[in-house]
């Protein structure tokens, strides 16, 4: 036998043995893949449909509570990731986003969001009054007769300028002379345009404000001056106008597997969804049994 046989034979033996172990290898990855829960399989994104421009809830660099709390989802379903589609949250949003494929997911829609599949509830909040704490206003009703004598900061939708609660039911009191709109778009080459109703409040150019719980309870925090930030009450202005809601996460509708995993995280996470949401300063309170309630496409 020539050196050179003996050389190959060698190297067809180790070749053997290097085969045997990397089958072996294999095989072993797959038992314990196997034996994995079926979520940690899934390393697909978790695809999420978001404003770039719009804290508390929002924005471009992930400082917002859905931006936080859409990790902690991801992470729930063992998803790789999340990626975002930026889009302004106005009027054609889900329209134009989920329901166009471009993401899987929206954080915060109104319970019963009628262009999606809404989740059950993972928070509730509610309108509120917003005033200087030094301006000796003690302001809790929306039929308190002083608010006949103050100028009422409210945020305002499209051009009739009369779409949110709190401007609605003031203008049925025949208070709308006294009514100051603020865009709830206002100027979106400027960061998170919603704010300045809360900084027209510790500014004085306005003595109280109606705004959503989350956006007052946040922004209110972050002004050079105390606020008080109060519940309205009713609830439910005469009983048409709603004050609180429940919000949801929202799935493409058909979306079924995706609805029942965020149902099980909501339902598993409760405690940490309520921590998060606590820190951004929103006013919470318990969520109701879901219910239709307004939402815009």
């Amino acid at each position: 036998m020539s050196l050179h046989y003996l050389r190959s034979s060698d190297h067809f033996r180790r070749d053997q043995r290097r085969l045997l172990g990397l089958v072996a290898c294999i095989a072993a990855a797959l038992l314990f893949i196997g034996t994995q829960p079926a979520f940690a399989m899934r390393t697909e994104p978790l695809r999420v449909c978001a404003d770039p421009n719009n804290l508390p809830f929002s924005n471009k660099r992930e400082e917002g509570f859905e931006n936080e709390l859409a990790e902690l989802v991801a992470k729930s379903l063992g998803r790789s990731e999340v990626v975002y589609t930026w889009y302004p949250q106005r009027r054609g949003f889900s329209r134009n986003t989920l329901n166009k494929g471009r993401c899987d997911l929206i954080m915060g829609v109104p319970a019963g969001y009628e262009f999606a599949q809404s989740t059950m509830p993972y928070y509730r909040s509610t309108y509120v009054f917003v005033y200087r704490e030094d301006s000796g206003l003690d302001i809790r009703s929306i039929e308190d007769p002083a608010l006949h004598e103050l100028d009422i900061g409210v945020h305002v939708v499209g051009d009739d300028g009369s779409n949110t609660p709190g401007a609605e039911a003031l203008g049925r009191r025949g208070l709308g002379g006294n009514l100051v709109g603020y865009s709830i778009y206002g100027d979106y080459s400027q960061p998170h345009p919603p704010s300045r109703l809360i900084e027209a409040v510790a500014k004085g150019e306005v003595d109280i404000a109606i705004a959503w719980g989350p956006l007052a309870g946040y922004f209110a925090s972050r002004q050079d001056v105390p606020l008080q930030v109060v519940p309205v009450s009713p609830e439910i202005d005469q009983g048409a106008v709603p004050f609180t809601f429940n919000i949801s996460m929202a799935v493409r509708k058909g979306n079924d597997d995706l609805h029942d995993q965020l149902e099980d995280v909501i339902r598993s996470h409760r405690p940490e969804i309520r921590s998060v949401l606590s820190r951004y300063g929103v006013p919470l309170l318990e969520p109701t049994t879901p219910q239709r309630e307004p939402g815009e496409e």
